[in-house]
Protein backbone atom coordinates (compact mmCIF):
# COMPACT_ATOMS: atom_id res chain seq x y z
CA UNK A 1 0.00 0.00 0.00
CA UNK A 2 1.35 3.43 -1.20
CA UNK A 3 0.62 6.85 1.03
CA UNK A 4 1.98 9.93 1.72
CA UNK A 5 5.02 9.19 -0.86
CA UNK A 6 5.67 5.75 1.39
CA UNK A 7 5.02 2.00 0.36
CA UNK A 8 4.34 0.18 3.88
CA UNK A 9 4.02 -3.22 4.54
CA UNK A 10 3.06 -4.93 7.85
CA UNK A 11 4.42 -8.35 9.00
CA UNK A 12 4.69 -10.09 11.73
CA UNK A 13 7.98 -8.87 12.37
CA UNK A 14 6.82 -5.29 12.39
CA UNK A 15 5.98 -2.46 9.90
CA UNK A 16 8.31 -2.11 6.83
CA UNK A 17 8.48 0.66 4.95
CA UNK A 18 9.66 1.81 1.60
CA UNK A 19 9.66 5.35 0.10
CA UNK A 20 8.90 6.11 -3.01
CA UNK A 21 11.09 8.99 -3.03
CA UNK A 22 14.95 8.15 -4.20
CA UNK A 23 16.84 8.25 -1.41
CA UNK A 24 20.83 8.01 -1.07
CA UNK A 25 21.96 4.22 -0.23
CA UNK A 26 22.36 4.25 3.11
CA UNK A 27 19.53 6.71 4.11
CA UNK A 28 16.71 4.47 4.80
CA UNK A 29 16.01 2.85 1.97
CA UNK A 30 13.76 -0.27 2.41
CA UNK A 31 14.64 -0.43 5.97
CA UNK A 32 12.16 -0.87 9.04
CA UNK A 33 11.33 2.59 10.59
CA UNK A 34 10.49 3.87 13.74
CA UNK A 35 9.56 7.03 15.00
CA UNK A 36 13.11 8.23 15.77
CA UNK A 37 14.67 6.98 12.14
CA UNK A 38 11.34 9.62 10.87
CA UNK A 39 12.66 13.00 13.20
CA UNK A 40 16.25 11.92 11.49
CA UNK A 41 15.49 11.59 8.51
CA UNK A 42 14.10 15.33 8.84
CA UNK A 43 17.31 16.45 9.42
CA UNK A 44 18.54 15.79 5.86
CA UNK A 45 16.11 17.73 4.31
CA UNK A 46 15.73 21.54 4.25
CA UNK A 47 13.01 22.56 7.45
CA UNK A 48 12.31 25.45 5.89
CA UNK A 49 10.74 24.44 2.72
CA UNK A 50 7.42 23.40 2.92
CA UNK A 51 7.49 20.24 0.92
CA UNK A 52 9.60 19.04 2.99
CA UNK A 53 7.39 19.94 6.13
CA UNK A 54 4.65 18.02 4.49
CA UNK A 55 6.56 14.76 3.90
CA UNK A 56 7.29 14.79 7.24
CA UNK A 57 3.92 14.97 8.76
CA UNK A 58 2.73 12.70 5.82
CA UNK A 59 5.58 9.93 6.94
CA UNK A 60 4.45 9.88 10.27
CA UNK A 61 0.82 9.59 9.52
CA UNK A 62 2.00 6.81 7.46
CA UNK A 63 3.90 5.45 10.72
CA UNK A 64 1.14 4.82 12.83
CA UNK A 65 -1.49 3.97 10.32
CA UNK A 66 1.19 0.95 10.00
CA UNK A 67 1.61 0.37 13.41
CA UNK A 68 -1.97 0.63 14.14
CA UNK A 69 -2.50 -1.73 11.31
CA UNK A 70 -0.12 -4.49 12.25
CA UNK A 71 -1.36 -4.71 16.32
CA UNK A 72 -4.86 -4.84 14.84
CA UNK A 73 -3.29 -7.61 12.17
CA UNK A 74 -4.44 -11.01 14.91
CA UNK A 75 -7.96 -10.60 14.03
CA UNK A 76 -8.44 -8.36 11.01
CA UNK A 77 -6.01 -8.89 8.67
CA UNK A 78 -5.52 -12.39 8.79
CA UNK A 79 -7.05 -14.31 6.06
CA UNK A 80 -10.44 -16.11 7.52
CA UNK A 81 -10.40 -19.54 8.90
CA UNK A 82 -11.74 -21.91 6.23
CA UNK A 83 -15.75 -22.33 6.31
CA UNK A 84 -16.82 -25.68 7.93
CA UNK A 85 -18.68 -27.94 5.42
CA UNK A 86 -22.64 -29.26 7.16
CA UNK A 87 -24.56 -31.23 4.70
CA UNK A 88 -28.39 -31.29 6.15
CA UNK A 89 -30.91 -33.02 4.08
CA UNK A 90 -34.42 -31.41 3.51
CA UNK A 91 -38.01 -32.59 2.00
CA UNK A 92 -41.14 -30.98 0.74
CA UNK A 93 -39.85 -27.88 -1.15
CA UNK A 94 -42.77 -26.08 -0.40
CA UNK A 95 -44.15 -23.98 2.42
CA UNK A 96 -42.75 -21.68 5.21
CA UNK A 97 -39.34 -23.56 5.96
CA UNK A 98 -38.74 -23.40 1.64
CA UNK A 99 -38.79 -19.57 2.40
CA UNK A 100 -36.73 -20.02 4.90
CA UNK A 101 -34.31 -21.50 3.15
CA UNK A 102 -33.99 -18.84 0.53
CA UNK A 103 -33.45 -15.98 2.90
CA UNK A 104 -30.46 -17.66 4.45
CA UNK A 105 -29.03 -18.87 1.20
CA UNK A 106 -29.66 -15.26 -0.78
CA UNK A 107 -28.25 -13.25 2.95
CA UNK A 108 -25.16 -15.52 2.93
CA UNK A 109 -26.42 -16.05 6.50
CA UNK A 110 -24.47 -19.18 6.85
CA UNK A 111 -21.36 -18.10 5.56
CA UNK A 112 -22.12 -14.91 8.15
CA UNK A 113 -21.42 -17.86 10.94
CA UNK A 114 -18.73 -19.50 9.45
CA UNK A 115 -20.27 -22.02 7.70
CA UNK A 116 -20.39 -24.27 4.23
CA UNK A 117 -23.71 -26.05 4.28
CA UNK A 118 -24.56 -28.04 1.19
CA UNK A 119 -28.65 -28.29 1.76
CA UNK A 120 -29.24 -31.93 -0.20
CA UNK A 121 -33.33 -31.81 -1.52
CA UNK A 122 -35.02 -35.20 -1.39
CA UNK A 123 -38.15 -35.94 -2.50
CA UNK A 124 -39.78 -37.86 -0.18
CA UNK A 125 -40.07 -38.20 3.49
CA UNK A 126 -38.58 -41.52 3.37
CA UNK A 127 -36.09 -40.99 1.21
CA UNK A 128 -34.26 -38.23 3.78
CA UNK A 129 -34.88 -40.72 6.52
CA UNK A 130 -33.36 -43.35 4.55
CA UNK A 131 -30.55 -41.25 4.03
CA UNK A 132 -30.15 -39.98 7.65
CA UNK A 133 -30.32 -43.43 8.56
CA UNK A 134 -27.29 -44.32 6.02
CA UNK A 135 -25.19 -41.26 7.17
CA UNK A 136 -25.21 -39.65 4.00
CA UNK A 137 -26.39 -36.88 5.82
CA UNK A 138 -25.35 -35.01 9.58
CA UNK A 139 -28.62 -33.63 9.78
CA UNK A 140 -32.56 -32.87 8.43
CA UNK A 141 -34.40 -29.70 8.95
CA UNK A 142 -37.52 -30.53 7.47
CA UNK A 143 -39.21 -34.06 8.50
CA UNK A 144 -39.40 -34.15 12.31
CA UNK A 145 -42.12 -37.19 12.11
CA UNK A 146 -39.66 -39.51 10.50
CA UNK A 147 -36.80 -38.16 12.34
CA UNK A 148 -38.79 -39.26 15.63
CA UNK A 149 -39.60 -42.73 13.90
CA UNK A 150 -36.71 -43.29 13.67
CA UNK A 151 -35.35 -42.95 16.62
CA UNK A 152 -38.61 -44.62 18.34
CA UNK A 153 -37.77 -48.19 16.19
CA UNK A 154 -34.11 -47.81 17.38
CA UNK A 155 -33.12 -47.38 13.92
CA UNK A 156 -30.44 -44.14 14.69
CA UNK A 157 -30.36 -42.16 18.06
CA UNK A 158 -31.47 -39.09 16.81
CA UNK A 159 -32.80 -35.48 18.70
CA UNK A 160 -34.82 -32.61 17.83
CA UNK A 161 -32.85 -29.78 18.69
CA UNK A 162 -35.16 -26.90 17.02
CA UNK A 163 -39.05 -27.11 16.20
CA UNK A 164 -39.66 -24.24 13.48
CA UNK A 165 -43.30 -25.00 12.87
CA UNK A 166 -45.02 -26.65 16.05
CA UNK A 167 -48.53 -27.39 14.30
CA UNK A 168 -49.41 -28.81 10.35
CA UNK A 169 -49.57 -26.49 8.04
CA UNK A 170 -50.76 -27.70 5.17
CA UNK A 171 -54.34 -27.89 3.64
CA UNK A 172 -56.70 -31.03 2.38
CA UNK A 173 -57.58 -30.42 -0.67
CA UNK A 174 -60.15 -32.13 -2.62
CA UNK A 175 -61.92 -32.33 -6.05
CA UNK A 176 -65.21 -30.76 -6.25
CA UNK A 177 -67.49 -33.83 -5.97
CA UNK A 178 -66.39 -33.99 -2.33
CA UNK A 179 -67.84 -32.03 0.01
CA UNK A 180 -67.34 -33.49 3.66
CA UNK A 181 -64.99 -35.88 5.04
CA UNK A 182 -67.55 -38.87 4.60
CA UNK A 183 -66.88 -38.97 0.96
CA UNK A 184 -63.72 -39.62 1.35
CA UNK A 185 -64.56 -43.23 1.85
CA UNK A 186 -63.17 -45.69 -0.82
CA UNK A 187 -61.71 -42.64 -2.64
CA UNK A 188 -57.76 -42.31 -3.82
CA UNK A 189 -55.58 -40.10 -1.77
CA UNK A 190 -52.17 -39.02 -2.57
CA UNK A 191 -49.27 -39.17 0.06
CA UNK A 192 -45.49 -38.81 -0.87
CA UNK A 193 -44.02 -42.43 0.09
CA UNK A 194 -45.56 -44.54 2.97
CA UNK A 195 -44.14 -43.55 6.31
CA UNK A 196 -43.18 -40.31 5.69
CA UNK A 197 -45.03 -37.31 7.12
CA UNK A 198 -47.48 -36.67 4.35
CA UNK A 199 -48.74 -40.89 5.05
CA UNK A 200 -48.51 -40.05 8.89
CA UNK A 201 -50.28 -36.69 8.64
CA UNK A 202 -52.89 -37.91 6.65
CA UNK A 203 -53.69 -40.67 8.19
CA UNK A 204 -54.27 -39.17 11.68
CA UNK A 205 -56.33 -36.51 9.83
CA UNK A 206 -58.73 -39.17 8.39
CA UNK A 207 -58.78 -40.89 11.89
CA UNK A 208 -59.74 -37.90 13.52
CA UNK A 209 -62.76 -38.21 10.97
CA UNK A 210 -63.69 -41.23 12.06
CA UNK A 211 -62.31 -42.96 8.63
CA UNK A 212 -60.18 -45.97 8.43
CA UNK A 213 -57.14 -44.70 6.25
CA UNK A 214 -56.07 -48.34 5.68
CA UNK A 215 -59.82 -49.58 4.79
CA UNK A 216 -61.82 -47.35 3.74
CA UNK A 217 -59.53 -45.14 1.80
CA UNK A 218 -56.94 -46.11 -1.10
CA UNK A 219 -53.45 -44.47 -0.43
CA UNK A 220 -51.45 -43.45 -3.58
CA UNK A 221 -47.22 -42.64 -3.25
CA UNK A 222 -47.70 -40.32 -5.56
CA UNK A 223 -44.29 -37.76 -4.73
CA UNK A 224 -43.83 -34.47 -3.64
CA UNK A 225 -46.26 -31.70 -2.92
CA UNK A 226 -46.20 -30.88 -6.70
CA UNK A 227 -47.00 -33.95 -7.89
CA UNK A 228 -49.36 -34.41 -5.60
CA UNK A 229 -51.12 -31.00 -7.23
CA UNK A 230 -50.44 -32.01 -10.26
CA UNK A 231 -52.33 -35.65 -10.21
CA UNK A 232 -55.11 -33.94 -8.21
CA UNK A 233 -55.71 -31.56 -10.89
CA UNK A 234 -55.76 -34.23 -12.84
CA UNK A 235 -58.26 -36.63 -11.68
CA UNK A 236 -55.69 -39.03 -10.59
CA UNK A 237 -56.29 -38.98 -7.21
CA UNK A 238 -59.59 -37.44 -5.44
CA UNK A 239 -57.33 -35.55 -2.07
CA UNK A 240 -54.12 -34.64 -0.90
CA UNK A 241 -52.45 -32.40 1.24
CA UNK A 242 -51.07 -29.13 -0.63
CA UNK A 243 -48.95 -26.36 0.98
CA UNK A 244 -50.74 -22.84 2.20
CA UNK A 245 -48.77 -20.86 -1.04
CA UNK A 246 -49.69 -23.54 -3.48
CA UNK A 247 -53.62 -23.72 -2.76
CA UNK A 248 -54.46 -20.36 -5.20
CA UNK A 249 -52.79 -21.93 -7.77
CA UNK A 250 -55.46 -25.21 -7.46
CA UNK A 251 -58.50 -23.01 -6.59
CA UNK A 252 -57.70 -20.77 -9.64
CA UNK A 253 -57.48 -24.35 -11.85
CA UNK A 254 -61.05 -24.68 -10.98
CA UNK A 255 -60.55 -28.80 -10.31
CA UNK A 256 -60.47 -28.64 -6.75
CA UNK A 257 -61.44 -27.03 -3.31
CA UNK A 258 -60.67 -26.62 0.19
CA UNK A 259 -61.58 -29.38 2.65
CA UNK A 260 -59.86 -28.59 5.54
CA UNK A 261 -57.42 -26.45 6.72
CA UNK A 262 -55.30 -28.60 9.41
CA UNK A 263 -53.55 -25.35 10.51
CA UNK A 264 -56.98 -24.43 12.55
CA UNK A 265 -56.99 -27.99 14.10
CA UNK A 266 -56.97 -27.43 17.93
CA UNK A 267 -53.27 -29.37 18.16
CA UNK A 268 -49.52 -28.91 18.87
CA UNK A 269 -47.48 -30.74 16.13
CA UNK A 270 -43.88 -30.47 16.04
CA UNK A 271 -43.97 -30.60 12.05
CA UNK A 272 -40.77 -28.81 10.48
CA UNK A 273 -37.56 -28.48 12.74
CA UNK A 274 -33.86 -29.31 12.77
CA UNK A 275 -32.93 -32.88 14.05
CA UNK A 276 -29.58 -35.02 14.57
CA UNK A 277 -27.74 -37.98 15.60
CA UNK A 278 -26.22 -37.56 19.74
CA UNK A 279 -22.59 -38.14 18.13
CA UNK A 280 -23.10 -35.18 16.05
CA UNK A 281 -24.46 -32.97 19.14
CA UNK A 282 -21.47 -34.15 21.11
CA UNK A 283 -18.58 -33.51 18.90
CA UNK A 284 -19.53 -31.05 16.54
CA UNK A 285 -21.53 -28.56 19.25
CA UNK A 286 -19.75 -25.40 18.30
CA UNK A 287 -20.57 -25.73 14.78
CA UNK A 288 -24.55 -26.60 15.48
CA UNK A 289 -24.91 -23.29 17.53
CA UNK A 290 -23.86 -21.32 14.68
CA UNK A 291 -25.87 -23.05 12.55
CA UNK A 292 -29.04 -22.65 15.10
CA UNK A 293 -27.73 -18.96 15.35
CA UNK A 294 -27.65 -18.15 11.70
CA UNK A 295 -31.18 -20.28 11.33
CA UNK A 296 -32.46 -18.25 14.10
CA UNK A 297 -31.43 -14.91 12.17
CA UNK A 298 -33.07 -15.81 9.10
CA UNK A 299 -36.46 -16.45 10.73
CA UNK A 300 -35.93 -12.74 12.30
CA UNK A 301 -35.61 -11.45 8.56
CA UNK A 302 -38.92 -13.30 7.93
CA UNK A 303 -40.71 -12.02 10.84
CA UNK A 304 -39.54 -8.48 10.71
CA UNK A 305 -38.81 -7.70 7.13
CA UNK A 306 -42.24 -8.52 4.42
CA UNK A 307 -40.16 -7.24 1.87
CA UNK A 308 -38.11 -9.94 1.94
CA UNK A 309 -40.36 -12.46 2.08
CA UNK A 310 -42.58 -11.20 -1.13
CA UNK A 311 -39.20 -11.43 -2.89
CA UNK A 312 -38.59 -14.81 -1.83
CA UNK A 313 -42.40 -15.48 -3.22
CA UNK A 314 -41.40 -13.92 -6.34
CA UNK A 315 -38.38 -16.08 -7.24
CA UNK A 316 -41.10 -18.68 -6.46
CA UNK A 317 -43.15 -17.15 -9.30
CA UNK A 318 -46.38 -16.14 -6.50
CA UNK A 319 -46.10 -12.63 -7.71
CA UNK A 320 -49.84 -11.71 -6.97
CA UNK A 321 -49.43 -9.14 -4.18
CA UNK A 322 -52.83 -10.25 -2.78
CA UNK A 323 -51.77 -13.82 -2.78
CA UNK A 324 -48.20 -13.29 -1.38
CA UNK A 325 -49.58 -10.72 1.82
CA UNK A 326 -52.16 -13.97 2.42
CA UNK A 327 -49.14 -16.33 2.06
CA UNK A 328 -47.17 -13.92 4.52
CA UNK A 329 -49.26 -13.15 7.14
CA UNK A 330 -50.41 -16.90 7.54
CA UNK A 331 -46.74 -18.06 7.49
CA UNK A 332 -45.98 -15.45 10.45
CA UNK A 333 -48.45 -17.45 12.42
CA UNK A 334 -46.62 -20.63 11.94
CA UNK A 335 -42.80 -19.60 12.04
CA UNK A 336 -41.92 -19.32 15.53
CA UNK A 337 -39.54 -16.34 16.57
CA UNK A 338 -38.17 -18.76 19.21
CA UNK A 339 -38.21 -22.59 17.52
CA UNK A 340 -37.73 -24.60 21.21
CA UNK A 341 -38.66 -28.42 21.08
CA UNK A 342 -41.94 -28.72 23.32
CA UNK A 343 -43.08 -31.90 25.04
CA UNK A 344 -46.77 -30.94 23.76
CA UNK A 345 -45.66 -30.97 20.26
CA UNK A 346 -43.51 -34.02 20.23
CA UNK A 347 -46.54 -35.83 21.76
CA UNK A 348 -48.72 -35.54 19.22
CA UNK A 349 -46.19 -36.39 16.47
CA UNK A 350 -45.45 -39.83 18.88
CA UNK A 351 -49.62 -40.23 19.18
CA UNK A 352 -49.33 -40.27 15.35
CA UNK A 353 -46.55 -42.94 14.27
CA UNK A 354 -47.80 -46.06 13.84
CA UNK A 355 -44.72 -48.05 15.37
CA UNK A 356 -45.61 -49.67 18.48
CA UNK A 357 -42.84 -48.47 20.47
CA UNK A 358 -44.47 -44.64 20.30
CA UNK A 359 -46.47 -45.51 22.71
CA UNK A 360 -44.08 -46.17 25.43
CA UNK A 361 -41.20 -43.11 24.30
CA UNK A 362 -41.53 -39.65 26.51
CA UNK A 363 -40.99 -36.80 24.58
CA UNK A 364 -37.90 -35.40 26.25
CA UNK A 365 -36.41 -38.73 25.46
CA UNK A 366 -35.99 -37.15 21.32
CA UNK A 367 -35.57 -33.34 22.49
CA UNK A 368 -32.21 -31.94 23.47
CA UNK A 369 -33.30 -28.25 23.67
CA UNK A 370 -29.75 -27.46 25.45
CA UNK A 371 -28.26 -25.34 22.96
CA UNK A 372 -31.24 -23.31 21.50
CA UNK A 373 -31.45 -22.80 25.42
CA UNK A 374 -27.98 -21.35 25.10
CA UNK A 375 -28.56 -19.08 22.75
CA UNK A 376 -31.37 -17.70 23.96
CA UNK A 377 -29.38 -16.94 27.53
CA UNK A 378 -27.02 -15.00 25.66
CA UNK A 379 -29.05 -12.58 24.36
CA UNK A 380 -28.19 -12.89 21.24
CA UNK A 381 -32.49 -13.20 19.66
CA UNK A 382 -33.07 -9.84 22.29
CA UNK A 383 -30.41 -8.11 20.20
CA UNK A 384 -31.45 -9.13 17.02
CA UNK A 385 -35.00 -7.69 18.08
CA UNK A 386 -33.42 -4.73 19.29
CA UNK A 387 -34.70 -5.79 22.81
CA UNK A 388 -33.00 -5.23 26.51
CA UNK A 389 -31.94 -8.83 27.27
Amino acid sequence: MSCGGFEFRVSGLGVETKPLLHLPRGRGGGKRWGLNDLNQYSSWLNPRTDLTRVTIQRMKRVFFLGLFLWLASPSDLMAQAPLNSVILGHSGGAGSLDILRRITERDKLWEKYGLNVKSVYFNSGTVLIQAMAGGNIVGSESEIPGMVNLAVAGVADIKIVTVTINRIEHVFMVRKNIAKPEDLKGKRLAVSRIGSASDVVTRMVLRSWKIDPDKETILLQSGNTPTRMTALAAGHVDGALVSPESVYKMIASGCCRVLADLADLPMDYARYGYAFPVSYIKTQRETLRRLLMAYIEAIYVFRSRPQAVYATLADMDIRDPAVQKDVYERALKSVREFPIPEPNGIQSVLDSLPHPNARNIKPASVMDPSIIEEIKKSGFIDKLYGRPS
